[in-house]
């Protein structure tokens, strides 16, 4: 299905997977510089700090990314299991859950920021303020609220259970439905 992009949409796009892509090619390069170095006899000191924060800068955009197309966790199995009216409020209930973690966050990544500021935090090898680290769980947070809110409006189908997407499932059929088609 082709999803309508917005100049909100495409803003939203350039920073959560266009970011990411940046954070793992710079975590390509790097650990190849790494590997190749070692090989080299001239192993570079920076390198294994450098991987672990462009690592985790690539996890938190990356986050965000998952929530602009909708490929986040979910356990639809459960929403298949509860009566139709549970179903119809599944949206809502990823939509508040969803903001609300990241709500908690963002207010934790602040609070992580202001104190890798006020202790004037560095990088052991990198010799980078922390906060410059830190500061993507704040990002992040915001990113994926904004993408939550492009997920509604281009590809709220995906976040919806549709009605016919799993029968009508009890529980006492449960392990007849996980054990389908396995020897007893």
């Amino acid at each position: 299905m082709a999803h309508n992009t917005s100049t909100f949409g495409k803003i939203v796009t350039l920073f959560t997977d266009v970011a990411a892509g940046i954070a793992v090619f710079g975590v390509l390069v790097v650990v190849l510089l790494q590997v190749s170095s070692r090989l080299l006899g001239v192993p570079v000191s920076w390198t294994e700090e450098a991987t672990r924060y462009l690592f985790v800068w690539m996890i938190f955009l990356g986050l965000s990314a998952g929530f602009r197309t909708v490929e986040t966790a979910r356990v639809t199995v459960f929403i298949g299991a509860v009566p139709g009216l549970f179903r119809r409020l599944a949206v809502p209930i990823y939509v508040v859950s969803s903001v609300l973690f990241f709500i908690l966050m963002g207010w934790t990544g602040i609070t992580l920021v202001k104190q890798q500021l006020m202790m004037n935090e560095t990088a052991a090898t990198l010799a980078i303020p922390m906060w410059i680290i830190g500061i993507i769980m704040p990002v992040s947070a915001v990113l994926a609220v904004l993408a939550i809110i492009e997920s509604l409006r281009t590809r709220r189908d995906l976040i919806a259970l549709p009605e016919d997407a799993f029968p009508a499932i009890r529980t006492e059929d449960a392990d007849v439905i996980t054990n389908a088609g396995k020897p007893s």
